[in-house]
This record gives structure tokens, C-alpha cells and sequence, in this order.
């Protein structure tokens, strides 16, 4: 690594908290710009809500929790993905097209399994009060 790059490497109490301050700057863009951390957002006050009213253990509260972050994160990943590409080229280029695709497909993925998951927790709780 040349010496510049070292010297901006090094550990500092302003460097960490500015990481901090990206990362929400990150958020921040996300939750302005992209539809789907909208409805990222609205999907975790659904669950949560669910969950506090149907009063459920601790296990799936963890479970809940996790498929929530792993949904929202991978959402991040595709919208840098996107910008990445956005950068790089302009043109409807099939390798453009496949890396949003691809990163697109794995938010997908990772809605559907945390939605199974839901599902597997809420609706026993639902039956039960119909």
C-alpha cells in the first residue's frame, strides 16, 4: 500500500466515527431513493407490531430480527451494486443488465425465506385467535 493510502487506513477516533456517519448517510439515501427500502420499512413495523401483539418468544423475535436485517442489508448491497454499474456505464450493457439483475434477484431471495419465516411464526399464533 503506498503511504497516502496507510495514512488514511490509520485507526482514529475521527476516522471511526465518521464511519458511522456514512454508514447513516448511506441509510439516509436509501430510505429517500429507493421504493423498496420504503417498503422494507413498513414490512418491520408490520412485524414488529405483530409481534409485540402476539407477545412471541425470544427465539423468533431473533429470527424476526435477523431475516428484517439480512433483507435490509442485501437491499443495501443491490442499490450500491446499482450505482456502481449506474457509474461505470450508462449504456444497456447484458453484463449491466446481469449484475442488477443478479443483486435484485438475491433481495428476492432473501424477502421470500424471511417471509416463510413470518409466516411460519404468525399464522399458528393467528389460527389460534380465529
Amino acid at each position: 500500500m503506498n503511504t497516502e493510502l496507510q495514512e488514511r487506513k490509520k485507526f482514529s477516533v475521527k476516522r471511526f466515527f465518521n464511519s458511522f456517519k456514512n454508514s447513516f448517510s448511506g441509510l439516509r439515501y436509501a430510505y429517500k431513493y429507493e421504493q423498496s427500502m420504503t417498503i422494507h420499512m413498513v414490512s418491520c413495523l408490520i412485524v414488529v407490531t405483530l409481534g409485540i401483539l402476539f407477545k412471541i418468544s425470544e427465539v423468533e423475535w431473533a429470527i424476526c430480527v435477523m431475516a428484517l436485517g439480512l433483507i435490509g442489508a442485501t437491499e443495501l448491497i443491490n442499490t450500491s451494486i446499482e450505482a456502481v454499474v449506474d457509474l461505470v456505464t450508462r449504456e444497456i450493457h447484458p453484463l449491466a443488465k446481469v449484475a442488477k439483475d443478479t443483486a435484485s434477484a438475491a433481495v428476492f431471495v432473501f424477502s421470500t425465506v424471511a417471509f416463510i419465516c413470518f409466516l411460519i411464526i404468525f399464522i399458528p399464533k393467528m389460527l389460534v385467535l380465529g
